[in-house]
């Protein structure tokens, strides 16, 4: 049996929240509160999300077990792997490959866009063509592209850098959030009366609050990329629940914190019917001036920067766990010589999402939309895997090396799964508020095309590696602990 490759312990506690942290704030927090409030009102919003995030708090659940119990890489492509077997662990991987590179993706265009908005004359350079209605220049592919060079060039030097950078990041995103909070708060004309009506008058306080419930998966993913770097824990992995909770909540107050910021700067109703294409940064400006822009500017930098080094680790992790066990070309399993990283899964990270802006935003969050599907089913997956671990009493299938006598966690793991198939559900099936767009179903079915097919051609090799082999290569033991059904 050749030797198990395995990636260096260099994360701090701190840097792991920051992760956790920083993946879940992206650009949609600064970008989209008005369109959130058009949906929902300013407490359907705050309400949905505060709902969301106990719904992944009981996903957290099963994460936080997981990762204590197999602090490996690979996260739900292991968890998988350890519950149904190796078609299943697949079929995990393959959808959660698509979505951490789509999400990198995003942020490297979003932060094009935020130039776009504050410098229009120099991003709206050389203009190519467009798609969807979305004009593309060449300045946008030029800062998207050089935005992730830099950071793919952060991570290949190592783990411990990416971790510091993040949790940096992540701090002046917070102190920027609150200070603009409290100075929208603080100015004459501003204030909590401007957040009435709490709903829009056209929908339901039932059908609005749905609306954002229906959001969570996108909203709260990354607290995720956690198990994707417990390999590289320097810390007990039983820290692991703790952090993502922290991550989880906090997330939620930024996100209602900026929600109440905009509400209060007028009446939101009237901020909202202005339509312009950024409205909280209008608005905001508006308000309290330049040093408001500039400090929501800063704050939806360090959300983009957060989110591209986040998914960026969690994705070449995912490369580097699924290379491992022959799934996927040995060159992704391979460390850098100097600094031992999987660079190849850095490298082809970056590259991959380098196409992403020549296609547009639109085009792009099409995509996007659909990698929602491949996130909630890794949800699925893992709260699973913990179900089957738990057990509620000792019995005759009982194995104390991998179960446990918890029939609150069963019970919290089994609520996890009911929530993740309602997450799929809102997504799915047609006329819930989260349904996929015709052009995020085709995406979806070619996405799967190509896995079926991929899978197909791997079959035979993939099944060939004998069961202890692959439980070592994937879990680092060498005892039968999945069931390995082909």
């Amino acid at each position: 049996m050749e030797e198990r490759t395995t990636l260096e312990k260099s994360l701090k506690p701190h840097w792991v929240w920051a992760i956790a942290l920083g993946s879940s704030i992206g650009w949609g927090a600064f970008v989209q509160p008005t369109n959130w409030m058009a949906d929902a009102g300013p407490l359907g919003v705050i309400i949905g999300f505060g709902i969301g995030a106990l719904l992944m708090m009981l996903i957290a659940v099963s994460y936080g077990f997981l990762i204590k119990s197999f602090p490996v890489s690979g996260g739900e492509f292991a968890y998988a792997f350890i519950s149904l077997g190796r078609k299943h662990a697949f079929i995990s991987g393959w959808f959660l490959t698509l979505g951490y590179i789509c999400i990198v993706a995003l942020n490297a265009s979003a932060f094009a866009l935020m130039l776009k908005f504050v410098f229009p004359a120099v991003i709206e350079q050389i203009p190519l063509y467009q798609i969807a209605g979305w004009d593309v220049y060449g300045m946008e592919v030029i800062v998207a592209s050089a935005a992730l060079g830099i950071f793919g060039y952060f991570n290949i030097r190592g783990t411990g850098l990416s971790g510091q950078m993040q949790f940096v990041f992540c701090t002046i995103m917070i102190i920027s959030i609150v200070v603009i909070t409290f100075m929208v708060g603080g100015h004459p004309g501003a204030g909590l009366e401007n957040v009435q009506p709490y709903f829009p008058k056209d929908t339901t306080a039932f059908a609005a609050i749905i609306s954002i419930v229906a959001i969570a998966p996108w909203a709260f993913v990354g607290f995720d990329n956690v198990p994707q770097a417990a390999e590289e824990f320097h810390f007990s992995s039983k820290k692991a629940f703790t952090l993502i909770i922290l991550a989880i909540s906090i997330a939620a107050v930024l996100y209602s914190m900026m929600i109440i910021a905009t509400a209060m700067t007028q009446p939101w109703q009237q901020t909202v019917g202005e339509g312009q294409v950024w409205g909280t940064a209008a608005t905001i400006q508006e308000t309290i001036g330049t040093i408001g822009l500039v400090l929501l500017v800063t704050a939806l930098t360090m959300g983009v920067f957060t989110g591209l080094n986040g998914f960026i680790i969690s994705s070449s992790r995912l490369l580097f766990a699924m290379s491992r066990a022959k799934i996927l070309p040995e060159a992704f399993s391979k460390l850098h010589p100097k600094y031992n990283t999987p660079h190849v899964g850095i490298i082809f990270t970056v590259v991959v999402s380098m196409f992403a802006p020549w296609f547009g935003r639109e085009a792009l969050l099409w995509v996007v939309d659909m990698s929602s599907v491949g996130v909630t089913i890794a949800y699925f997956y893992t709260c699973y895997t913990a179900f089957s671990l738990f057990k509620i009493k000792k019995g005759e299938d009982f194995n104390p090396s991998k179960h446990v006598v918890s029939p609150m966690k069963k019970s919290i793991a089994a609520a996890g799964m009911i929530a993740s198939l309602a997450f799929l559900a809102l997504l799915l099936i047609p006329g819930s508020p989260a349904f996929l767009g015709i052009q995020s179903r085709i995406a979806l079915i070619a996405w799967i095309g190509l896995g079926v097919i991929f899978y197909m051609a791997k079959r035979k090799e993939f099944n060939k590696i004998p069961k202890e082999e692959l439980n070592y290569l994937i879990l680092g033991s060498k005892k039968i602990i999945a069931k390995n059904r082909s």
